[in-house]
C-alpha cells in the first residue's frame, strides 16, 4: 500500500492513502499534537467530506483497533513458520498477586524468556504494553513464547 506523506507548513503533517474502493483516508498530524481523520468525498478526491477531530486517548484506541487483527494475523503466520512458538491467552485473576500492578512487576521476559504481545481489557486491546502498563483483574493477556514459558507464565500470574 502507498502511502503519500505531505509536509504542511506552520501546520504539521498529511498522511494520505487511497482504498480500494477508490476512496482516499487522510491522517492530519498536527505539531500541537491533534490528529484529524479525513474521509476525502467521493466525487471530488481534494474535498474533504468528513473529518473526525481525535484526543490522544481515541486515537490509540482506534490504532490498537485496527492494529489487533494485524498482530494477531502475524502471529499466526509465525506459528507456521517457527515450529515450537505458541501463544496464549492468559486471565489475570480476581487473586492474582499483579492485579493492580505494573505488568513489569512479574518480570515475565526474564524469568521465562516469553513475551506479553497485547492485553485485552473489555472490548480494548493495549498491543505491546510497556512494563509500566497496570494489569486489571479481568484483563486476558497474550503471551507468546514456548510451551513451557507460557505455561510459566501463567503459574507466574496465578501464585506470584
Amino acid at each position: 500500500m502507498e502511502i503519500e506523506q505531505t509536509a504542511l507548513p506552520g501546520i504539521g503533517l498529511r498522511h494520505l492513502f487511497g482504498t480500494s474502493s477508490g476512496r482516499r483516508i487522510g491522517v492530519v498530524s498536527y505539531r500541537t499534537g491533534r490528529r484529524d481523520l479525513v474521509i476525502y468525498d467521493a466525487d471530488d478526491p481534494d474535498q474533504a467530506g468528513a473529518v473526525v477531530v481525535l484526543n490522544d486517548d481515541e486515537a490509540d484506541a482506534l490504532a490498537e483497533l485496527l492494529g489487533a487483527p494485524r498482530i494477531i494475523r502475524r502471529l499466526d503466520a509465525l506459528h507456521d513458520q517457527v515450529e515450537g512458538l505458541v501463544s496464549e491467552k492468559l486471565p489475570i485473576q480476581a487473586g492474582s498477586p499483579y492485579a493492580g500492578r505494573p505488568m513489569g512487576d512479574a518480570r515475565v521476559r526474564t524469568r521465562t524468556g516469553a513475551s506479553i504481545v497485547a492485553v485485552v481489557r473489555g472490548a480494548q486491546i493495549a498491543s505491546s504494553p510497556g512494563p509500566e502498563f497496570t494489569l486489571a483483574a479481568g484483563d486476558v493477556i497474550v503471551v507468546v513464547g514456548s510451551e513451557e514459558s507460557v505455561h510459566e507464565v501463567a503459574g507466574i500470574l496465578t501464585g506470584g
